[in-house]
């Protein structure tokens, strides 16, 4: 099986600078490396070798140098990895060549080809071919005369080297996909924040377009017999029209919490526009948590609204009741109605409500009541009370 560097598995430090700033980063740490090249510099100038051998010596290490770069500050990230090893195999071959014909100084590029290995391989391969350019630096260092002096001030730099590379890749590599997992998590709240919005519109817009449907309707049969009366409902009309816009811009500035008395007297209003018969609880003084009291009162005026606008009932009744159960005291919220009845649809209304509810720790259940009428019952809990 071929080996492949697939995009995305590991990020290289052999990869494009993005910026000037990696630019100016990546090439000074690069510099930093090219320090132990003063000694087949220095070699080459004082070491007593013939002019033919200094030319082919400078030529050599040129040549060095320029595949190193290419190899370390090469442009595609995602070049497979067998031209890899083939160009630190021909890197090898070099440092060897210039050692054996040079001398012991030229055993430092063996340094440039463990670092090459891990800044240009995967760790997994590095791991291998680090060892593998410090063991062919010894055996060369055994070899050439005088090398055994050299080689414990290259075994280090050449074994700690390589392996240094594999950590800064690594490294950024750990950067990169923390930058990825911040920009997700950005995403998600966002997407999060989208589907907030599009459940408080629902709920604000669907129960008060209902009312304003229903007290237009109601208008236009009082006209012209009940010009009064006609009137009274205009008048309604424009109170629930400008409350709804109220309620759009407290959602969308997101300080809209709605309350159980606030629902009760809207629920009441909305049953009587439509000429239903409403049994409501007179009075709701009871004291309930902010979250799981939100959480109900959306799920009073989706039911209300959905029994005024789809459920063609002559009566509705809405009861609260707290119960004690094994996982703690429980708020309950029933919304029953004699209509028709019928299995329920799961909708963007019942969606919104299930994960409002399950937010809070609540249950939602939604279906048939008896033979033809609807129930919906929701259920938060209320915590430990002294």
């Amino acid at each position: 099986m071929a080996l492949t560097h697939e995009a995305g598995d590991e990020d290289q430090i052999g990869g494009a600078p993005e910026s000037t700033v990696h630019k100016v980063v990546k090439s000074l740490w690069i510099a930093i490396w090219l320090f132990y090249l003063s000694a087949p510099v220095t070699d080459l100038v004082r070491g007593g070798h013939s002019g033919g051998a200094r030319l082919l010596g400078g030529l050599g290490l040129l040549a060095f140098v320029g595949w190193y770069l290419v190899l370390v500050f090469r442009p595609d990230r995602q070049k497979p990895v067998r031209p890899v090893l083939l160009s630190l195999t021909v890197l090898s071959a070099e440092a060897t060549v210039l050692s054996l014909a040079l001398g012991r100084e030229w055993l430092v590029l063996f340094v440039y080809v463990s670092i090459a290995s891990g800044a240009a391989l995967p760790a997994k391969i590095a791991r291998f071919t680090v060892p593998a350019a410090t063991a062919l630096l010894t055996a060369l260092a055994l070899t050439v005369p005088e090398g055994g002096d050299y080689l414990w001030g290259l075994l280090i730099p050449a074994l700690m080297g390589g392996f240094a590379m594999v950590g800064v890749r690594a490294m950024i590599r750990t950067t990169i996909e923390l930058r990825q997992a911040r920009a997700t998590v950005a995403q998600l709240a966002a997407n999060e924040e989208r589907l907030r919005m599009a459940r408080d519109l629902h709920d604000l817009l669907g129960h008060s377009l209902s009312l304003i449907t229903l007290k237009s309707e109601l208008a236009g049969r009082m006209l012209p017999d009940h010009p009064d009366r006609a009137a009274q409902q205009v008048a309604d009309i424009e109170k629930v029209c400008r409350q709804a816009l109220v309620d759009v811009r407290e959602a969308v500035s997101g300080y809209r919490r709605p309350t159980l008395p606030g629902e009760l007297a809207g629920a009441r209003t909305a049953l009587a526009a439509a000429g239903v018969k409403a049994d409501l609880p007179a009075d709701f003084t009871d004291t309930v948590p902010e979250e799981p009291e939100c959480a109900l009162a959306w799920s009073l005026r989706e039911a209300v609204t959905n029994v005024v606008r789809h459920s063609g009932a002559k009566r509705c009744t809405v009861a609260l009741t707290t119960r004690q159960t094994l996982a703690g005291p429980v708020l309950e919220l029933s919304v029953t109605d004699d209509g028709s009845g019928g299995t329920a649809v799961p909708g963007n209304g019942l969606t919104g409500l299930t994960e409002r509810l399950e937010a809070v720790g609540g249950t939602l259940w939604a279906g048939p009541a008896g033979k033809t009428g609807f129930r919906l019952l929701a259920r938060v809990p209320l915590g430990s009370r002294s």
